[in-house]
């Protein structure tokens, strides 16, 4: 499928073969997935057109079919850049419980749940906890030139989890074709205290830097342990926006330019796996920006697509929603929004 219609906002992030094993025993074994997936699901929960576009690096053992199936959930896929080697694709994530997510030692997941391991994570090696480097690409390191000359007229960008340097460079680029819209969801590979003194240039500039709570403890280690006041010192780096990911306890923003703190809480729903949560938060927040120009209320959106996400079993689960239900949900936790 070619969409001819260049997107008016763009993801650039990781497309993965995901291993999913949840408290109950239930499972997801090699299906697709990926932050980049799990922050368009979330984005195209509000039905925005023309499609988003989608930019990553997959080795030519990604599934053909994948990609078509990206295509037919309305994502503009010529940015999917298919290297002529074999990537290892895996992404193993186990949760003994809602609360406690490992993403190491898969065999005795798998034995304490009583299921087979799977011969393709055979050797599979945790790479989620390396420390990134400051000079040196990954094989999914984006540069400049894997965007397709079309994507250049979007509006807004939106960087998933990658590494340092496309973290670094890929924002400067953007700004230099005046993209004024960025949005960073940080990598954990970098948001150690060792890259302190690089973080001030890696978020001046941005729209909005979207950590989780536990990267920003990690990043400020022993400088301060205080959210708001964390929030406060990275936006005097330049940053407009900068939103916490809490997890079961929803989300902190911190708007640089009116100084306020704003609180919302995760929906009160049933959740049954929370991969991709943050994500999915993380396009529903671009959309809400995009349809609004309201940070506070682009909070509300990018909460209810985690909301639906957490539901599901499959990365796709969110697009199932109907869309007067998501209505219903942003009206509900209007009333949850809480100014500090």
């Amino acid at each position: 499928m070619t969409q001819l219609i260049p997107p008016h906002e763009v993801i650039v992030g990781r497309l993965t073969q995901q291993y999913v094993l949840l408290p109950n025993g239930e499972h997801r074994l090699e299906a697709p997935g990926g932050n980049a997936l799990y922050a368009l699901a979330g984005y195209r929960l509000w039905q925005m057109q023309p499609p988003p576009g989608l930019v990553a690096r997959v080795g030519v053992n990604y599934p053909p079919a994948w990609i078509d199936e990206i295509s037919r959930h309305g994502i503009d896929t010529r940015g999917i850049i298919v290297q002529e080697e074999t990537l290892d694709l895996r992404e193993f994530i186990a949760y003994p419980s809602l609360q406690n997510r490992v993403t190491d030692q898969p065999l005795a997941h798998f034995s304490r749940l009583g299921l087979p391991f799977p011969k393709s994570l055979h050797g599979y090696q945790d790479r989620s906890k390396m420390l990134d480097s400051l000079s040196t690409p990954t094989n999914f390191t984006i540069k400049k030139s894997d965007i397709p000359e079309s994507y250049w007229s979007a509006g807004a960008f939106h960087l998933a989890p990658l590494d340092y340097l496309t973290h670094s460079l890929i924002p400067a680029a953007l700004r230099q074709k005046n993209i004024s819209i960025i949005t960073v969801d940080p990598s954990p590979g970098y948001m150690r205290a060792e890259f302190w003194n690089h973080i001030p240039a890696l978020v001046n500039g941005l729209t909005a830097f979207l950590p989780s709570e536990e990267e920003l403890h990690s990043l400020f280690h022993t400088r301060s342990s205080d959210l708001r006041e964390m929030a406060e010192a990275i936006a005097s780096f330049g940053c407009e926006l900068i939103i916490i990911k809490r997890g079961l306890g929803g989300q902190l923003l911190y708007d640089n330019l009116s100084h306020s703190f704003w609180e919302l809480p995760a929906y009160p729903n049933t959740v049954v796996d929370p991969s991709g949560a943050g994500s999915s938060f993380c396009g529903g927040f671009l959309a809400g920006y995009r349809l609004t120009y309201d940070p506070v209320q682009a909070l509300l959106y990018g909460n209810i697509s985690a909301s639906f996400t957490v539901e599901g079993l499959d990365v796709w689960y969110t697009l199932d929603a109907l869309p007067l239900l998501a209505q219903r949900r942003l009206e509900v936790m209007r009333d949850h929004l809480q100014k500090l």
